[in-house]
């Protein structure tokens, strides 16, 4: 699998899940997601590094990528720049999600998940909105993702989840 991120972006930790996100901004990740997230994704794909190493989310946590309420530690947070004046159920405002951001996500995931040796689950490898119904974490309503602008039919916290896991699994078996 060609590299969807830099090598020297993935330190010789224990990691043991992926945590996906929106930003909920615009297509071009900006200093604020940079704060969050280990790794976001602009409109066509490209990577950016956030400001925190994938190590610093190894406790005990200090100065780390604080991505997800109650689940930093030992976590990956890749995010996708995108969804900026969105609402649940309605519109996906001027940002949506693009298929090149979302496929390069789960490339970096899939090549994530080889390197640290994370198993593609529900429970390892989900969308912030999966983290309450399946970690049992409460997390204010994060609806990130429950839906994929360009794969209307793919509704829902689980229909996204597995969707996305699917396309994991593909790149990681070298299907796509």
């Amino acid at each position: 699998m060609a590299l969807a991120i830099p090598a020297n972006w993935m330190p010789k930790v224990r990691m043991d899940r992926i945590i996906l996100h929106w930003t909920a901004g615009g297509h071009k990740a900006n200093s604020v997601d940079r704060k969050h997230y280990h790794v976001i994704f602009n409109d066509d794909g490209t990577p950016v590094r956030g400001n925190r190493s994938i190590a610093d989310n190894v406790p005990p946590l200090k100065s780390y990528a604080a991505h997800t309420r109650g689940s930093n530690s030992y976590s990956i947070g890749l995010s996708v720049a995108c969804m900026a004046g969105a609402k649940e159920g309605g519109t996906y405002g001027p940002a949506p999600m693009t298929r090149a951001q979302f496929e390069a996500t789960c490339r970096a995931a899939a090549l994530l998940c080889q390197r640290y040796g994370i198993p593609v689950t529900p429970k390892t490898v989900l969308w912030h909105a999966e983290v309450q119904g399946t970690l049992g974490i409460p997390q204010a309503g994060k609806w990130d993702a429950t839906v994929l602008p360009f794969e209307p039919k793919v509704r829902g916290a689980k229909a996204v989840g597995d969707y996305t896991r699917d396309v994991i699994r593909a790149f990681m078996a070298g299907e796509k």
